[in-house]
């Protein structure tokens, strides 16, 4: 006997049907974080693909760099090697030139 107000219980038919849409419903909404999740896996390991081909590229350029530095030593040490004679001939000329500063003013 139901009292006045009571609603009869649902069949069990009914009730089964309901909690399986529950659950579907969860399902769903852990298929959405798992495909949400692999899209920004996915977006993380586009940005980690440019930053090492960013990180390559600066490489590849710092040992450019290097091997032009090593040329431009190489330059360098040639031209001081030239440089030097000369200086030693600029000494002399200077202490030539002195020399025949005393010889005119004594002639």
């Amino acid at each position: 006997t139901m009292m006045p107000g009571e609603t009869p219980p649902p069949p069990a038919g009914i009730a089964a049907a309901a909690a399986a849409c529950a659950n579907c419903g969860v399902l769903q909404q852990n298929i959405n974080e798992y495909v949400a999740a692999l899209i920004a896996l996915k977006q993380k390991m586009i940005d980690g693909d440019r930053l090492l081909t960013e990180y390559q590229q600066k490489c590849t350029d710092i040992l450019y760099l290097c091997v032009k530095i090593s040329a431009l030593r190489c330059q360098v040490e040639q031209m001081l090697q030239k440089i030097l004679p000369l200086e030693k001939c600029q000494e002399e000329l200077g202490s030539l030139k002195a020399e025949l500063e005393e010889k005119k003013v004594c002639l």
